[in-house]
């Protein structure tokens, strides 16, 4: 089966990062640009040209997502450390990129609802509240 989704796009993006987003998520301070291909979110929410390339079309492209050997893995690694950070997520991420947290945090919850470590990130940052925006795009 072919990269129907152009997975390979985040794959490309993350390539010579990750180790920054580790390390930068590990310290608790977001400081380079990477979110749009880290915490991917729904299409129709970001403007960008950044925003509208790694957008994720739907919960069938964030499932190929959680799906992939290594952008699922990596997707989890990087919410799991979050789940250790000892700051908010506007601490963490600035205003914006928290929103953008949400929302991602949002569709994958939703793409995947019996894998609890969104859901618990939901919780731990955003009191459990889901992305309304993202809400309404998967409805």
């Amino acid at each position: 089966m072919g990269d129907i989704f152009d997975l390979q796009r985040f794959i490309s993006a993350q390539r010579d990062v990750y180790p920054s987003v580790l390390d930068e998520l590990r310290a608790g301070c977001k400081r380079s640009h990477w979110m749009w291909f880290i915490f991917p979110q729904i299409a129709g929410l970001g403007h960008s040209a950044m925003a509208q390339r790694y957008a994720l079309s739907g919960l069938d492209e964030a499932r190929a997502y959680l799906d992939h050997a290594l952008l699922g893995a990596r997707l989890r690694e990087c919410c799991a450390l979050l789940l250790q950070a000892e700051h908010s997520a506007h601490a963490i991420f600035g205003a914006t990129d928290e929103m953008k947290l949400r929302s991602s945090l949002t569709l994958f919850a939703a793409a995947a609802p019996a894998e609890t470590l969104f859901a618990a990130c939901l919780r731990q940052f955003f009191d459990g509240r889901p992305d309304a925006a993202t809400l309404q795009r998967l409805s």
